[in-house]
C-alpha cells in the first residue's frame, strides 16, 4: 500500500488501512440517477426559423456525435448498435418483462439499464471523465438471455447473434491494459492502431508539422511493409477524393517519405457519418471544410456576440487522445439564458476595472486585454462524450491569445449536476450536507477561470518575494465585487465562499478515484489539478483543511473533510508556514509543486472507504 498525503496529517491516520480495492470502479452503480435537460421554454420563445436553424444543426451534432464510439475503443459502436436495435423494437417497461421471463432478477435488469445509460452518455464504454472502462454489472449469461429473449433478436436472429458475438467478449474484458484508455500497452485507444506507440505518435507529429497539417481529425495506422513501418494518417471527411478542400489551396493528400518512413495521408475517415454533418451544416446554411476552415470559421464565431442561438461543431477536445493532439468530436446547440447572461456581462465588463486589483504585476496580463463573451445557455443538444457544465472555447492557441475566445456556462446543466442527494454526499461532516447543496450551483457561477501564461516568464519575478519566473502567490482580491454582481452578499457570500473552497477540497480527495497505482499516472487532468490544491491546502498546516479516518454509518472505513471557514481570509490566502515551504516568504503552492507527479501512496485505501461498496456521489458515478 502506498502512502497518500506526506507530511499531512492524513497519512498518519490512513497508515492502518489495508482493504483490498474491488473492481466497483468498473461498474456504475444500479442507484445511479438519469436527469433531463430542461430547455423546453427557451425553445418555445425560438422563432420558426430559428427552430429549424436549431433542428438543422442538432441533427449535424447528433450524426457528427456517432463517430466518438469509434474514436473510444474497437467494440464501442458495436455495443451502440446491438442496444440500439433492442430499445427500438421494445419500451424499457416492455424489456422488463422479457428480462424477468428470461430469468434476471429485478436488481439484474436495473444494471442493464444503467449500463446501456452509461454508454449512450459516455458515447462508448469508457468513462468521459477518467477514460476508465465500465462493464455491465450483472453476469454475462444473463445479458446473452436478454439479448436473444428480445423482440429484436426475433425478428433478426442471425444478425443479432453475429452483433453480440462481434462484440460480447471485449464488451466483459477487464485485461489490464483494457481497464483504460492509453496507448500501445499502456491502455487502449482507436486513434491509433493498437501496434503504435509513443515513438510512432511523435514521429506522426513531426510529419504532421512538416505540412502544417493538424492533427485535430486525423487517426494515425501504422502497418509493416517489406520490414519497414508505413503510416497511413486519415482525415475524417465527407470527401474521399484526394483533391483540396475549403480553406486550402492544395491538398495534402498523397505518399510522401518523412525520415526514412513512408507516410500516407488520405482523406475519408468517418466519411458516411461526415456526409450526414456536411448535408444538415448545409441546410443550416453553413459551410463544411478543413481544420484551417474551422479556424476561419472560429474567428468569425468568437466575434457574434450574443446570438439568440448558439452552436460550435467539429474535433473539439484531445483530453482523450493519449497523446493530446487529435480532438474528440463534439456538437452543441443552445439557447441564450438572457437573465444570467446579464450578471455574466456584467462581469466581464467589469473586468477590466477588477483585474488591477489582482496581486500580481502588470506583465502577467496580455498587453491589451481582449474582453470574452461570457453567455449562459439552454442546452438544446449535446453530442459528444459527456456534458461538461461550461466551456472555454475555441480551443486553437492561436486565435485564444490573439483574437479571443467565448465563456460558455451552460445553465441547465448546472441545474441538475448540482442538485445533490444529501445522502449521497460523501466526506463531508452532517452540517456542511445542506449548505453544500444549497450553495453548490451558486458558487460554481463566481469561480475564476483558468489561468494560462500569456507572459514573458523570463522577464517577470514574483513580487513578493523578487524571485525570477515565478508565479506570485495567493489570487482572490477582487472576490468580493465579483460575486456582488452574482447577487451575494452579507452572509450568503460569506457562505458561497466557504462552499466554493469546500467544494474544491473534496474535489481533490475524489480525484484519486482517477490516479491509477499500478502505473503511477492519472488519467484525467482536471483531477490531479484537484489533488495538487488539496495537497497544497493541507500543507498549509494551522487547521485550515482536516482530513481523517473514520468508521462510517454502514460500519465500513470512510474519511471525513474538514475546512476552517475562518482561516479562509487568513492562511489560505497567505504563503505558508508549513514543512514543505519553510518561510514566510514562499508562496503556499510551492512546496506542493512536486505534487503533480508525486505518487499518492495510499491512494487504493482512500478510494476503498469511497468506491468499495458502490456509495458514490452523483458526481463520482454519473453516466
Amino acid at each position: 500500500m502506498l502512502e497518500l498525503l506526506k507530511n499531512t496529517s492524513f497519512s498518519s491516520s490512513v497508515s492502518n488501512l489495508r482493504l483490498k480495492m474491488v473492481d466497483s470502479q468498473y461498474y456504475l452503480p444500479n442507484d445511479i440517477g438519469v436527469s433531463a435537460l430542461d430547455c423546453t421554454e427557451a425553445f418555445r420563445l425560438l422563432s420558426n426559423k430559428e427552430k429549424m436553424y436549431s433542428h438543422y444543426l442538432s441533427r449535424a451534432a447528433w450524426y457528427g456525435g456517432l463517430a466518438v464510439l469509434l474514436q473510444t475503443s474497437p467494440e464501442s459502436a458495436k455495443i451502440f448498435v446491438l442496444l440500439q436495435k433492442i430499445f427500438r423494437k421494445q419500451t424499457p417497461a416492455q424489456l422488463e418483462q422479457v428480462a424477468t421471463a428470461a430469468g434476471l432478477s429485478p436488481e439484474e435488469y436495473q444494471a442493464f439499464l444503467v449500463y446501456a445509460a452509461g454508454l449512450y452518455a459516455n458515447m462508448g464504454n469508457y468513462k468521459s471523465f477518467g477514460d476508465t472502462k465500465f462493464i455491465p454489472n450483472l453476469p454475462k449469461d444473463k445479458l446473452k438471455a436478454l439479448v436473444k429473449a428480445s423482440q429484436a433478436f426475433q425478428d433478426q436472429p442471425a444478425e443479432m447473434e453475429a452483433l453480440w458475438d462481434s462484440c460480447s467478449c471485449l464488451l466483459f474484458s477487464l485485461e489490464d491494459r483494457q481497464k483504460q484508455l492509453g496507448l500501445g500497452d499502456k491502455g487502449i485507444t482507436t486513434y491509433f492502431s493498437g501496434n503504435c506507440s509513443l515513438e510512432d505518435a511523435e514521429l506522426a507529429q513531426k510529419f504532421l508539422d512538416s505540412k502544417k497539417l493538424s492533427a485535430y481529425n486525423t487517426r494515425l495506422f501504422k502497418r509493416e511493409k517489406e520490414g519497414k513501418a508505413c503510416y497511413e494518417v486519415r482525415l475524417a471527411s465527407a470527401v474521399q477524393k484526394d483533391c483540396a478542400v475549403e480553406g486550402e489551396c492544395e491538398t495534402n493528400c498523397g505518399s510522401f517519405n518523412f525520415e526514412d518512413k513512408e507516410f500516407t495521408v488520405k482523406r475519408g475517415d468517418y466519411a458516411p457519418l461526415m456526409e450526414k454533418v456536411s448535408f444538415y451544416l448545409q441546410k443550416a446554411q453553413l459551410t463544411l471544410g478543413s481544420v484551417d476552415a474551422h479556424k476561419e470559421g472560429s474567428r468569425y464565431w468568437i466575434k457574434d456576440k450574443g446570438p439568440i442561438v448558439e452552436s460550435y461543431i467539429g474535433f473539439i477536445e484531445s483530453y482523450r487522445d493519449p497523446f493530446g493532439s487529435r480532438g474528440e468530436f463534439e456538437g452543441f446547440i443552445a439557447v441564450v439564458n438572457k437573465a444570467m447572461s446579464e450578471r455574466f456581462a456584467k462581469l466581464v465588463s467589469s473586468a477590466e476595472v477588477l483585474l488591477p486589483e489582482l496581486p500580481w504585476p502588470k506583465e502577467f496580463e496580455k498587453d491589451t486585454f481582449l474582453k470574452p463573451d461570457f453567455t449562459s445557455l439552454d442546452v438544446l443538444t449535446f453530442a459528444g462524450s459527456g456534458i461538461p457544465a461550461g466551456i472555454n472555447i475555441p480551443n486553437y492557441d492561436d486565435i485564444r491569445q490573439s483574437e479571443g475566445f467565448k465563456n460558455v456556462s451552460l445553465g441547465n446543466v448546472l441545474s441538475v449536476a448540482y442538485a445533490t442527494q444529501k445522502e449521497k454526499l460523501t466526506f463531508l461532516q452532517e452540517e456542511d450536507k445542506d449548505l453544500f447543496i444549497k450553495w453548490k450551483g451558486p458558487s460554481f457561477e463566481v469561480q475564476d477561470d483558468e489561468g494560462k501564461f500569456n507572459f514573458d516568464k523570463s522577464k517577470v519575478t514574483n513580487p513578493e518575494t523578487g524571485e525570477p519566473n515565478a508565479v506570485p502567490s495567493v489570487w482572490d482580491s477582487t472576490c468580493v465585487s465579483s460575486r456582488n454582481i452574482f447577487g451575494n452578499e452579507g452572509q450568503d457570500a460569506e457562505d458561497v465562499v466557504y462552499i466554493n473552497w469546500l467544494s474544491m477540497v473534496r474535489a481533490g480527495l475524489l480525484g484519486l478515484e482517477f490516479y491509477t497505482p499500478e502505473s503511477k499516472s492519472w488519467r484525467q487532468a482536471h483531477m490531479q489539478a484537484r489533488f495538487v490544491i488539496l495537497r497544497v491546502l493541507l500543507e498549509a498546516g494551522e487547521g485550515l483543511v482536516g482530513l481523517e479516518e473514520l468508521t462510517g454509518p454502514d460500519g465500513k472505513p470512510d474519511a471525513q473533510i474538514t475546512l476552517d471557514r475562518s482561516k479562509i481570509h487568513t492562511v489560505a490566502r497567505t504563503p505558508s508556514t508549513g514543512s514543505s515551504a519553510n518561510c514566510r516568504q514562499q508562496p503556499m503552492w510551492k512546496g506542493a509543486v512536486l505534487s503533480m507527479t508525486d505518487t499518492p501512496r495510499s491512494a487504493k485505501a482512500v478510494l476503498t472507504t469511497s468506491c468499495a461498496s458502490g456509495r458514490r456521489s452523483a458526481e463520482e458515478g454519473s453516466s
